[in-house]
């Protein structure tokens, strides 16, 4: 059963224990009826998983990251993305916590901040090597999906907070990260930890620490009831209360109509001790003639009209008239002529310029008529054809300004009133003349006509709008609001009492069952606590919730004792006691079923730890990794030597950091590249026991082999959304390497006959012999193996293959 599968089974149950509670109680059938209503709503979310962008589990296959902190060019983690401890080791400065929290903030925009710290504020948080173009780019492994997913992080700035995020999904396209629907889950089952998490786990406030925890515990069904009945109690509840506020108003407008008989009937009505008498209310709004609204809009619009503004029209007017009269006096002058005449004159000037002494035309030949009498009445006219020309033209210009000036003066008002749609009519059609002397007598007409209808229409509209009685007519539409929503409020009574009793039986229910489950968180914390305490003795008691999520007052209380005393947890502990408690409190928290990230990213959870409690992590680690991707950075060899010490599985990378920020990033050891190198090992020692070869090599070629397939296997069941459970049943069955690489080739544990034919298709017959001789390494009578380090190296390309996501998808 997969951990989502878990999950949903627990929900049910919860469902399930709630309808039984519910049964045996002593609330009225109304009230039962609410809270099953309410529940049967939550039960329905709770039981199926949503459809969000990123509904499986999330795994990392890899991290890509430029100029961000510590590292300059692109650097590259690649990981297997499955279950299993991944350690990333390197000197301090190397470049690895900058990776750790390359990965954090991918996903979140955020930084580890203190509190008072803005976490969009990142100081100095892109390389001053390579500053240009930081980038973080993670490939992710969705549960059920072919092919992996990407997000990417770029900036726009040297800002952090301007940073944006996309994702791309198989068949999904690309889309704003938001749309993966992950921001609740990161908060509540964050899955990056890092020292200054660890510290603020113990130092922020107790509501922080609270919240942490209580939002883990799988109390959605009820949580989710509550808020719904709550919502409905406060909206009556505000409307009730809206309806009695409103009353105290409404008695000031009646008493001021006292006068008016209608008025004191109402007032009767709402004033008199005991129910209201909202039928006398309704007697009187229903005498009412009934308004016409479409009359009073229409008398609003006639008493607000106004037509056009006189003196602006004359204005306009007499300008585009000056205009025309200028044009009259220029009449019969021809410009262009003008123009040409002005330019041969200027010529023939020039000529005289070029030969003073020369006094014949040279166009006629006549002969003493270029003197200087002729060359000074030649420049005279020059200059009045120039004036002549310029003249007509700007006369021209002042036309068409003036037309355009009184077209823009004429408008139509978003609403004209029926009474004086045909005068506008007329003032409107004087856009279409085109004549300026037409459109000037035209518009001063139709303008004078419309303002003159105007007055009189508007004169009209007041003096019936007056008649009307408007004060009356405002204060019954008020009052007839008023009635309806007080006769909701009397109507809602009963409903709004049998709300609170509802919402009071789940608050009571919730904190019972919610005890009940913090028991079970407990336990896993003091599991883990008991794990990595080892020789200390300070005895974590209990783990409790004080207050409820909508109390000011609430926190998170860790009881402790020292030698059977007892004591608070944080008051008696070392500085790595309360390390190894922080991460007791972290990491149940963040490998809860409901969380749908398959990854926990620690960074330095080693430091103030002695070395038992080293020892301690690792073991807590290894069986977190059977179920959770673990990626540790660590620049403490404690931490991987406890794995080897343990002999307990692990990858480790190898950080390391050249000029430049150039940062790289390599594996030097995982699973099978374990069993790979013992192999060798043996190989490349001569003159050891016969059976060394025949039993305990091929032994760790099989183990190799089997890491392999299990790698495979568990890539194949993510792709296909498969069940965890066959993969576990297969990996603890008896005949562990033909069920792991059925599961891997086929995704069925049964097909474990139709294994070798597979092999042989996919990889070759020699695949073939290679896994019979790594098997029979296990037999009494053990395996032949003439030339040992061609059957390693044959081994590992061979597991390579299989181990390849392609090969298996």
């Amino acid at each position: 059963m997969t951990e989502t599968e878990q999950h949903q089974q627990t929900a049910l149950f919860l469902a399930e224990t709630v309808a039984t509670r519910l049964a045996e109680s002593a609330l009225t059938d109304p009230v039962k009826a609410l809270l099953r209503d309410a529940l049967g709503s939550g039960t329905a979310d709770a039981g199926t998983t949503t459809s969000s962008a990123a509904s499986g589990r999330v795994y990392l296959d890899s991290l890509a990251v430029n100029g961000f902190r510590g590292i300059g060019p692109r650097a590259r983690l690649s990981l297997s993305p499955r279950p299993g401890v991944n350690l990333v080791v390197g000197r301090n400065g190397s470049g690895k916590s900058s990776l750790a929290e390359a990965i954090e903030v991918g996903f979140t925009g955020t930084r580890v901040h203190r509190p008072g710290q803005d976490a969009t504020r990142g100081g100095h948080w892109y390389n001053l090597h390579n500053a240009d173009s930081p980038k973080i780019e993670l490939k992710l492994a969705i549960e059920g999906d072919t092919g992996n997913s990407t997000l990417i992080r770029t900036w726009t700035s040297e800002e952090f907070g301007s940073s944006a995020a996309t994702f791309k999904r198989p068949g999904h396209g690309t889309v704003p990260l938001i749309e993966a629907g992950w921001d609740t889950a990161l908060a509540d089952h964050r899955p990056f930890l890092s020292y200054t998490d660890l510290d603020l786990m113990l130092t922020g406030k107790p509501s922080e620490r609270y919240d942490a925890i209580a939002t883990i515990l799988g109390m959605e069904l009820l949580s989710t009831a509550t808020n719904r009945l709550s919502a409905r109690e406060k909206a009556l509840a505000a409307a009730a209360k809206e309806t009695r506020e409103a009353l105290p108003g409404l008695k000031d407008a009646l008493y001021a109509l006292e006068d008016d008989d209608r008025a004191v009937q109402v007032l009767l009505a709402v004033d008199t001790p005991g129910a209201l008498d909202l039928d006398t209310i309704d007697e009187l709004v229903a005498g009412l003639p009934p308004a016409d609204d479409s009359r009073l809009a229409e008398l609003r619009s006639e008493a607000g009209v106004q037509g056009p503004d006189l003196a602006e029209v004359a204005e306009a007017v007499r300008r585009l008239r000056i205009a025309l009269a200028d044009v009259e006096d220029l009449h019969g002058t021809d410009a262009e002529n003008a123009r040409l005449r002005a330019d041969l004159l200027e010529k023939a000037l020039s000529h005289a310029d070029r030969h003073p002494d020369d006094d014949v035309c040279p166009t006629c030949g006549t002969e003493r008529v270029l003197g200087p009498e002729w060359y000074d009445r030649a420049s005279r006219q020059v200059a009045e054809l120039r004036h002549e020309a310029k003249t007509a033209e700007d006369a021209h210009a002042a036309v068409r300004t003036g037309k355009r000036n009184l077209h823009n003066l004429i408008e139509n008002p978003q609403r004209i009133p029926v009474a004086l749609a045909d005068p506008w009519k007329v003032w409107t059609d004087c856009r279409q003349i085109t004549a300026p002397a037409e459109l000037a007598r035209s518009a001063e007409e139709a303008a004078t006509v419309l303002v003159d209808a105007c007055d009189t229409v508007r004169r009209h509209a007041a003096r019936e709008l007056e008649e009307r009685d408007e004060r009356w007519r405002a204060l019954v539409t008020r009052l007839a609001a008023w009635a309806d929503k007080a006769r909701e409020t009397e109507r809602d009574r009963p409903l709004l009492g049998n709300l609170r009793k509802a919402v009071k039986w789940l608050k009571e229910l919730s904190t019972e069952l919610r005890e009940q489950r913090m028991e079970r968180f407990t336990d896993a914390t003091q599991d883990i606590w008991q794990r990595l305490r080892q020789e200390s003795n300070v005895d974590l008691t209990a783990v409790s919730l004080k207050g409820s999520e909508k109390a000011n007052v609430r926190k998170l209380v860790m009881a402790a004792s020292v030698d059977g005393q007892d004591a608070p947890a944080l008051d008696v502990m070392s500085q790595g006691e309360l390390h190894s408690l922080a991460l007791s409190l972290f990491l149940p928290r963040a490998t809860t079923a409901d969380s749908p990230f398959g990854f926990l990213v620690i960074d330095d959870p080693v430091q103030s730890m002695d070395p038992t409690k080293v020892h301690g992590l690792a073991q807590v680690l290894h069986e977190l990794g059977r179920h959770r991707q673990i990626v540790v950075f660590t620049h403490d060899p404690r931490l991987q030597k406890a794995f080897t010490d343990q002999e307990l599985p692990v990858t480790v990378f190898q950080v390391t950091r050249g000029e430049g920020s150039r940062v790289k990033v390599d594996c030097v050891d995982d699973p099978v590249a374990q069993a790979i190198g013992d192999a060798w090992a043996i190989a490349a020692t001569p003159g050891l026991p016969p059976e060394t070869y025949s039993h305990v090599l091929p032994g760790l070629c099989r183990i190799a082999l089997e890491n392999a397939f299990l790698e495979a296997a568990w890539i194949r069941h993510h792709r296909t959304g498969g069940s965890e459970h066959d993969l576990q049943t297969a990996i603890d069955s008896a005949e562990r390497f033909q069920e792991v690489a059925a599961f891997a080739l086929f995704g069925d544990v049964t097909r474990g006959s139709d294994v070798k034919e597979e092999v042989r298709r996919r990889y070759g017959s020699p695949a073939c012999s290679l896994i019979q001789q790594c098997q029979k390494g296990a037999h009494p009578d053990g395996a032949s193996i003439p030339n040992p380090h061609r059957f390693v190296r044959d081994v590992e390309d061979l597991a390579q293959k299989i181990r390849k996501p392609e090969v298996t998808a």
